[in-house]
């Protein structure tokens, strides 16, 4: 599987590094958590892309606030590419800006893929140091066709700690593994619940999920969310936490997520092997 990955693997121009944030399952907040990563990277000085590969259910649109924007077209006949659209001082792409809000994809999975393929390849990005990639969730043929098409800098695993959720991060990680793609970390999303009224704190689903399931797999919990009313009314409103206030509470837990997934970032990098070619 390494091996096809490397053969055909496409680098794309003028990215410099691809993270693929996932999760085994739906409804644990990793569209949130992807844009809300993104406008964090950025905030740390990086210049950030963000794709939404959800095909099916695109939501980065609305989490931008960009609605129904299109994005512009240059190039000539044959070669045409897609301006990414620039919201909050990111570049994104979304299957959301080429059709309506109503519009279901009743797509078979070579019709994902191929539309998976043309975001990825025929969007002129500018100069990013991250392309945050929100994947669907599972482990399908959208996951597998970005492991195999681009050469993707590591994986981001988003959970919840209850033990059903958890099961599916597993499968995720898994999946990553065997298509070669290093798994940078996990993110607990929904850890922590503090009574607006009270200040009571609650473990709502389970505690401790997240670090475990990053132990079992030699990775890193980079950081853990509270289950918070604003989080989910920002991305609705089209105003995520990070960029509605970015010195906020929860900002800064996803600040210094961000700040941790840069570092391992750079160690991996760094510790990729160098390959020297002589004449002996």
């Amino acid at each position: 599987m390494a091996t096809a990955q490397m053969a055909h693997s496409q680098a794309i121009p003028n990215v410099k590094n691809i993270i693929a944030v996932a999760s085994g399952k739906g409804g644990v907040g990793k569209s949130t958590t992807s844009v809300n990563l993104a406008l964090a990277l950025a905030i740390e000085g990086a210049r950030v892309g963000i794709l939404d590969a959800d095909i099916y259910g695109p939501s980065q649109p609305q989490m931008l606030g960009v609605g129904q924007r299109r994005p512009d077209v240059v190039g000539e006949q044959g070669k045409q590419q897609m301006l990414p659209i620039v919201a909050y001082g990111i570049q994104s792409i979304s299957m959301g800006y080429l059709v309506t809000e109503d519009t279901p994809m009743l797509w078979r999975g070579p019709m994902a893929t191929g539309a998976l393929q043309q975001l990825l390849m025929q969007t002129r990005w500018d100069d990013l140091d991250y392309l945050i990639i929100d994947m669907p969730p599972g482990t399908g043929d959208i996951q597998i066709t970005l492991a195999q098409k681009v050469p993707v800098t590591g994986a981001v695993i988003v959970t919840t700690p209850q033990d059903i959720a958890l099961l599916d991060a597993k499968k995720a990680i898994e999946m990553f593994n065997k298509v070669s793609v290093p798994v940078l970390g996990v993110i607990e999303n929904m850890a922590i619940h503090v009574c607006s009224n009270c200040g009571h704190e609650e473990h709502i689903f389970g505690e401790g999920g997240g670090e475990r399931i990053a132990r079992s797999y030699q990775s890193e919990l980079l950081g853990a969310l509270p289950l918070d009313l604003s989080i989910r009314m920002g991305t609705d409103e089209g105003k995520p936490s990070v960029a509605a206030d970015p010195e906020s509470v929860i900002s800064q837990k996803y600040r210094s997520i961000a700040r941790k997934l840069i570092e391992k970032v750079q160690q991996n990098t760094q510790s990729m092997p160098n390959i020297e070619i002589s004449d002996d």
